[in-house]
């Protein structure tokens, strides 16, 4: 199978804007799961979010949806926009909307999550609109009143000196620069790049292009998962196609700072796909115990995806080890990250598969002699209010409970905001 030319979350926007061998595991476990919101699909609801969800130290719950709000009407139901989830006393939640996407020269389609500064701004990206009309960085700064403030730090211009479409989350360094992928723009072949925003004395943040991805140089191309740092400075992604593999699938990658302030390129790993191996891994990688953990889009046996791990061994480097190969009763496409507790069980979903072919929350967990075991946490769609087909990774939002987001499903049919209980 050919690696694809567009973006797996583009073509996921078009369509809402326009559907190792398991080695044990149950299949389904003692969890519940609990729908704390349902978007609407009408034109001024917020509705289908395509990324995670992130919280305050209060307990509210903030992200994004990449269609609905009050925006420009060439989105159709609106171009997206921030949500807050507040709650309330006796229960329940309530939803704010704190910035309605494609206003003027504003950006849309918000497909990335949000991350905090240390002040409470909140910072994410838009993979279309803006001045450039290549998407923009932004940032979102609470008043005194109660409502925020929008401001743009960087247009996209998808020429060959800048990136495009930007569809990951972002994250800082200890210095406060910010550092995200594009999906498309930089160099001749207009793959991708990996970008640094740094913010200056006047308040001006400034824009620098550390790699751009070329199909050309077997390099990997179409970055869309989210960066991760170690602790001392170097950058790890994935890339959704390319790479020097026999079958266009995919890589992971790392990013070296230099001396001279520049960074050095390196593919970790080239996935090859077929019954052995996963291929298109769209939910970038995650940091613990020195091991790299993601997932891929399909691959494995039954072609419906992996989990994967990358381990440095200091006389031969990186070697990846398929941990668990989905046969479509657990879940089948993983198109997100995972996240680990502090035991090292790693946590994450799938978009179709499980009973009812909506999708599964699962666990992973590591067994003596190197294996794993699989728990479905939860099959979405058993229920009319229930979500279906997430397509954001879960997240550690309050102690022992997990929260994420459904694209589709709930009570108005426009997604959902869940949390799965212990």
């Amino acid at each position: 199978m050919q690696g694809k030319r567009i973006s797996f979350r583009m073509a996921v926007a078009v369509a809402v804007l326009s559907a190792l061998t398991l080695i044990a595991g149950t299949r389904a476990g003692a969890q519940a799961e609990k729908v704390l919101h349902s978007f609407n699909t009408n034109s001024s609801g917020a509705t289908g979010p395509l990324s995670g969800i992130i919280s305050d130290a209060a307990g509210n719950l903030y992200g994004t949806t990449v269609s609905g709000g009050t925006g420009y009407t060439i989105c159709g139901y609106g171009c997206g926009v921030v949500f807050e989830l507040m709650p309330k006393t006796g229960g329940g939640w309530a939803e704010k909307v704190l910035h309605n996407f494609g206003n003027g020269q504003d950006g849309y389609f918000p497909f990335g999550g949000l991350i905090f500064d240390a002040a409470g701004n909140l910072y994410g990206t838009t993979a279309a609109g803006g001045t450039g009309a290549g998407g923009i960085v932004f940032e979102l700064i609470p008043t005194a009143s109660g409502n925020w403030t929008e401001e743009i730090l960087h247009n996209f211009t998808s020429d060959t000196s800048d990136g495009a479409a930007p569809q990951a989350s972002l994250m800082f360094d200890a210095a406060g620069n910010l550092y995200g992928t594009t999906t498309q723009g930089g160099g001749p072949g207009h793959e991708g790049t990996v970008f640094e925003l740094g913010p200056g004395a006047n308040g001006v943040w400034s824009v620098r292009i550390i790699h751009s991805f070329d199909a050309q140089d077997q390099d990997g191309t179409i970055p869309t998962g989210t960066l991760v740092s170690d602790t001392v400075g170097n950058l790890y992604g994935t890339t959704e196609t390319g790479g020097a593999g026999t079958c266009d699938c995919g890589t992971v990658f790392e990013l070296s700072p230099r001396a001279d302030g520049q960074f050095a390129y390196e593919i970790l790993y080239n996935f090859e796909g077929g019954p052995n191996d996963g291929m298109f891994p769209f939910g970038g990688v995650i940091f613990h115990s020195g091991n790299l953990y993601g997932t891929t889009y399909q691959g494995g046996p039954d072609g419906y995806g992996t989990a994967f791990a990358l381990s440095w061994k200091a006389d031969s480097g990186w070697h990846e080890t398929g941990l668990y190969f989905f046969d479509g009763e657990d879940g089948k496409d993983p198109g997100a990250g995972l996240t680990v507790d502090h035991a090292g069980n790693l946590y994450g979903t799938t978009i179709l598969g499980g009973t009812n072919d909506y999708g599964t929350a699962f666990k992973l967990t590591p067994i003596a002699g190197g294996s794993w075991t699989e728990t479905t946490l939860h099959n979405f769609g058993d229920r009319t209010t229930d979500g279906q087909s997430p397509r954001a990774g879960l997240v550690f939002a309050a102690p022992g409970d997990l929260y994420g987001t459904t694209f589709q499903g709930g009570v108005a049919g426009g997604g959902t905001v869940f949390e799965i209980l212990p």
